[in-house]
């Protein structure tokens, strides 16, 4: 069946794999010395060239080298937020639900 539907130019999707900041540092640095492409790079680890790209265009953005997204910080401090909204979401519906509830009942 896999022959087939590499034969019809359709690829198995590659599975999802994590890497250390290390190991990204390590790409990122390989990648802005100059002597070989992001694409040799990405080949030469058997990693994907968007990955690798991405990479590198965070690596920029923490070092201040470009403005164009948030930094790794940032992006640290949006996830916060937003776990710490949704919290206060549910906390306040309980809190209507509870008042719904108390207004309901006999004095």
């Amino acid at each position: 069946m896999s022959i087939i539907m590499e034969s019809m130019g359709k690829k198995r999707p590659r599975p999802r794999r994590s890497f250390t900041p290390e190991f990204k540092a390590e790409i990122v640095e390989l990648c802005q010395r100059g002597d070989r492409t992001l694409r040799q790079v990405s080949q030469d680890f058997d990693l994907t060239e968007t990955a690798v790209r991405d990479w590198v265009k965070q690596a920029d953005l923490d070092a201040g080298a470009r403005t164009d997204g948030l930094t790794s910080s940032e992006r640290d401090e949006l996830a916060q937020l937003r776990r710490e909204n949704r919290r206060l979401r549910e906390d306040v519906d309980i809190l209507k639900r509870a008042t719904a509830f108390f207004a309901l009942m006999p004095d």
